[in-house]
């Protein structure tokens, strides 16, 4: 097994795109990239402590490849917003691919230089790749929110959706 960390938002709305893949063993929101060791939710909203939301992923690399869930990613973000994503503002809901070892930075380099050459997007891509750091799981209520709350799910994710149908369709 192997271990992937993105960084899209709202760590709700990252979970189900990836849960739903064939080799996918687990997806575990939570915190990275701060200063502050097992931060609670509060502390992370409250901006002091430097983490992102982000979700952690363990896969199968027979059955689903690192370039496979960077192309999963990029289809679940809006990689020319680097000040968060869609309706979540601030640092801690940066767009961000963590990566755990070289190939993975490289495949996520490359991944980033095709999606811009595309011209898919008239903004540059702004999601920075970057070193994984202590990943510190988010609280239980976090986890698998979209199965637990669907409703609330659907409301708050109504308008990243919107422009994931719009661009990534």
């Amino acid at each position: 097994m192997e271990r992937a960390i993105f960084a899209g938002g709202c760590f709700w709305c990252m979970v189900k795109p990836f849960e739903e893949m064939d080799g996918v063993a687990s997806v575990l929101s939570g915190y990275t990239a701060g200063h502050v060791a097992n931060p609670t939710y509060e502390q992370v909203c409250s901006g002091t402590t430097g983490h992102t939301e982000a979700v952690e992923i363990i896969y199968d690399p027979e059955k689903l490849t690192y370039q496979q869930l960077v192309e999963i990613y990029w289809a679940q973000t809006d990689p020319t917003d680097a000040f968060g994503q869609f309706e979540d503002r601030g640092d801690n809901y940066r767009p961000v691919i963590f990566y755990t070892t070289e190939a993975q930075r490289e495949i996520a380099e490359q991944s980033k230089a095709a999606l811009q050459a595309s011209g898919r997007f008239a903004r540059p891509i702004v999601t920075t790749i970057e070193p994984a750091q202590p990943f510190y799981p988010a609280e239980d209520y976090h986890q698998a929110f979209y199965r637990k709350n669907p409703e609330r799910y659907a409301l708050s994710s109504r308008i990243r959706h919107a422009f994931l149908e719009r661009n990534w369709s």
